[in-house]
């Protein structure tokens, strides 16, 4: 991929185009300014629950002034990726945010409120039939009652969690600025240990610099790790105080709650999954084979079992991503190639634009998709990804109210990661280059390693070491160094060498300060694979329960969306049908790396 100076040096058609949102600044300045008026507006709705008329007064003020207060910050932030440090694109984003403050401070009376009104009242505001497009939203928030309190002791509260907890910002402070990690020299050059280089290194073809990197790494985090579990230890407090305060047993409890979901799919889940190590370990074994090692250690493990050399225009990566996603019918296609048509990406690489990839949508508007395009199998991989989440908003979004178009992050994955599934289908099966084909396939492997075995292990861990504060006890570092080892070796057995810092990961993830949430990426391969290989199978039926399952908004709850798919996330079936689709994904590979052979 060609490396642009700058931005006005890469071609149109490889920059995203953003006119759909705004085709000057002079129309980003009028919209604000009329947003602004809105948002003022909403005070003035104070009291007005027990006023049906007024509530759906309110509501259609509040969800106008929400499209378009989204819009704005929306389109000042892809402007601020694409050129990171620009003044003017640095106040376009500030101004913005200062704006959706204002309209969450003046709108926020409104849950409260409804709260207050007692069945009979809140029942009664449904006799104005106007209101009904509504009612889902509101149920959603009126269910909250018991947990919700007066609005003197909320406000008390959200200051005190504002004042003090703050473990999760202590914690990336000390992990990501402030240690020391030392150094070490490849190939003549010195680099500098970090957190956002660690893995790249770690992909390293010399043994001997992957172990001395972990090494230093993992003294580093080792000598401030007493710390490290004081902040875990202070997060989990404050999220298990917060949900006994809102009359929840726990925070698991609130969990379950706030996502209508029924424990018995996180049992299924994760019993499924350690029944199954199996199929990990038999990974393990091939991923040694495969790279010709001795014995598996710990820093191995983050090395590609395939990798192709092969480079992708952006032309390339296009029409592969096109013909990987035929099998889901010529209305997804169609989605998918708007993508395309209607330059939602950019690709380009340059200085001073934003890393990584993601895709952003409105409640209105298609979602742009960021990338640096580096012509290789991931770049494709990113592009089909969330060119995913792109059609599934655009699918969510023509058939469903506005207040119903935001989804639930438990469905949102499966989308992308179905993608994924069918562009690893696709180069398996039809690549002429054996290296191609073994990347592709590795490619979805990985991933269900990571969002399947590795998130369940470690979502099972943070269950524990909450359960274990709730009973009265402290995480401390010589507890989460034992939970940790233990789960790591139920999962890999003696298939991995084992060290003095192999119980220490834990003390380096982020995800534990997200609140369970590691579990919602086990729920969406799961569906994932599940989907994807019964499409691939050609049966027509789930390809449609597929396209209607993503044309579903958030008025239908996660557990329901699932179910249009035929997917009973209490029964362990998918999980099931996952894994087994996971092993004939391994013995694929190993057919395909034994072509040629004599």
């Amino acid at each position: 991929m060609h490396k642009y100076k700058s931005r006005k040096d890469v071609p149109e058609k490889y920059k995203w185009d953003l006119t759909d949102f705004y085709k000057n600044d002079k129309e980003f300045e009028d919209c604000f300014k009329k947003c602004s008026k809105i948002i003022k507006s909403l005070n003035s709705y104070k009291g007005c629950t027990k006023d049906a008329k007024k509530v759906k007064e309110f509501l259609d003020k509040f969800f106008e002034a929400y499209d378009m207060v989204e819009n704005l910050e929306g389109y000042a932030y892809l402007i601020s990726d694409q050129e990171l440090g620009v003044s003017k694109n640095m106040e376009r984003l500030s101004k913005s945010a200062d704006l959706f403050n204002q309209f969450v401070v003046n709108s926020n009376f409104f849950d409260s409120e409804l709260l207050t009104l007692n069945k009979k009242e809140y029942e009664d505001l449904f006799k104005y039939k106007e209101l009904n497009k509504y009612k889902n939203l509101l149920d959603k928030t009126y269910r909250s009652k018991e947990h919700i309190l007066d609005e003197k002791s909320e406000t008390i509260i959200a200051e005190l969690n504002n004042a003090m907890n703050h473990f999760e910002e202590m914690s990336s402070t000390m992990l990501n600025k402030e240690h020391d990690y030392g150094t070490v020299e490849i190939d003549g050059v010195v680099e500098t240990i970090s957190s956002t280089n660690y893995h790249k290194l770690m992909e390293n073809k010399d043994r001997n610099i992957r172990k001395e990197v972990r090494e230093k790494y993992s003294k580093t985090l080792d000598r401030y790790s007493n710390s490290s579990a004081q902040f875990l230890n202070g997060y989990v407090k404050a999220n298990i105080t917060d949900a006994k305060l809102h009359n929840f047993k726990n925070a698991w409890d609130a969990k379950l709650f706030n996502l209508n979901m029924p424990n018995k799919a996180y049992d299924a889940l994760i019993n499924t999954t350690e029944e199954n190590v199996k199929s990990y370990q038999k990974y393990l074994r091939i991923f040694k084979d495969t790279l010709g090692l001795d014995k598996l250690y710990q820093y191995d493990l983050q090395l590609d079992m395939a990798k192709s050399d092969k480079e992708y225009s952006i032309e390339e990566a296009q029409e592969l991503c096109m013909k990987a996603v035929e099998p889901l019918g010529k209305e997804y296609c169609k989605a998918f190639k708007k993508i395309i048509d209607n330059r939602y990406v950019d690709y380009a690489q340059y200085p001073g634009k934003c890393s990584g990839g993601y895709s952003l949508s409105t409640l209105s508007k298609d979602s742009r998709i960021l990338m640096s395009f580096n012509s290789n199998l991931s770049s494709v991989s990113t592009l089909i990804h969330e060119g995913g989440h792109n059609v599934h908003h655009q699918f969510v979004k023509a058939n469903n109210d506005m207040p119903y178009v935001n989804v639930s992050s438990l469905v949102s994955e499966v989308a992308s990661l179905t993608n994924e599934c069918l562009l690893s289908h696709y180069l398996a099966n039809n690549s002429t280059s054996k290296e191609e084909k073994l990347a592709g396939i590795n490619n979805i492997i990985e991933v269900v390693i990571s969002n399947l075995f590795g998130a369940v292990r470690e979502g099972k861990l943070e269950q524990d070491f909450y359960n274990y504060v709730d009973s009265g006890n402290a995480i401390t570092k010589d507890y989460m160094d034992k939970i940790t080892l233990d789960s790591i070796k139920k999962y890999s057995g003696k298939e991995v060498e084992y060290d003095e810092y192999s119980g220490l990961s834990w003390a380096r993830r982020s995800h534990y300060y997200m609140n369970y949430y590691l579990f919602n990426y086990a729920f969406c391969i799961s569906v994932a694979l599940f989907v994807a290989s019964n499409i691939i199978n050609g049966n027509k039926d789930m390809l449609d329960k597929y396209i209607k399952f993503l044309s579903t908004g958030s008025n239908v709850w996660p557990i329901d969306a699932f179910r249009i798919l035929d997917v009973d996330l209490e029964d362990k079936k998918v999980y099931e049908e996952a894994i087994k689709y996971f092993d004939s994904l391994l013995d694929q590979f190993v057919k395909i790396s034994k072509e040629g052979e004599k």
